[in-house]
């Protein structure tokens, strides 16, 4: 699946993961691997953006850190929330990680899936569940188009965004399909 879907195999699996526990502790939720899929394509390029890699325990390294949050054409204005701690910029917020957590956002949601003890926004396992939690707390249900679409732009506000994120997860779900029907 990995190599038909052209998802990293450690970045498939934090996926898979999440999707897995959730539909576990949150099965109202229906929130599906592919979606998680879509937003890590978008937002990271499955933690590949750059010079960017996904190592075997999951860690992206050099860790992914998005443009300053300054306000400029394009980009919302968020001045710093956590005195550079997450993002390392002590004027603007950046989002951070493979899943391009704000550092607010982090603070709320970010859970340690890999049980290190710790929740590491550039550990995929961890930034893959925390997306997913994030995703069923602003869609509730995501298996109709309503929650779906809430979820998706809670976490980006941008119709251009939802759409590319749609897109991707819609590839990804053929390309499970056509791996089962194998």
């Amino acid at each position: 699946m990995s190599g038909a879907a052209g998802i990293p195999e450690r970045a498939l699996i934090a996926y898979a993961g999440a999707a897995v526990h959730l539909s576990q502790t949150r099965p109202e939720c229906g929130l599906g691997w592919n979606t998680l899929a879509g937003i890590g394509q978008v937002e990271s390029v499955h933690g590949q953006y750059g010079a960017s890699s996904v190592a075997d325990d999951g860690a992206v390294d050099p860790p992914v850190i998005g443009v300053a949050l300054d306000g400029s054409e394009g980009l919302m204005a968020i001045p710093d929330t956590d005195d550079g701690e997450l993002d390392g910029d002590t004027e603007w917020d950046r989002a951070v990680g493979p899943m391009q957590f704000i550092p607010t956002t982090w603070d709320q949601y970010g859970q340690d899936a890999n049980q290190d003890g710790q929740a590491d926004v550039h550990q995929y396992d961890d930034a893959a569940l925390s997306a997913g939690v994030y995703l069923c707390e602003s869609g509730e249900d995501l298996t109709s188009d309503f929650g779906w679409n809430d979820a998706v732009t809670a976490y980006n506000q941008s119709v251009e965004y939802a759409n590319s994120v749609a897109q991707r997860a819609a590839e990804y779900a053929q390309h499970q399909e056509a791996e089962n029907n194998e």
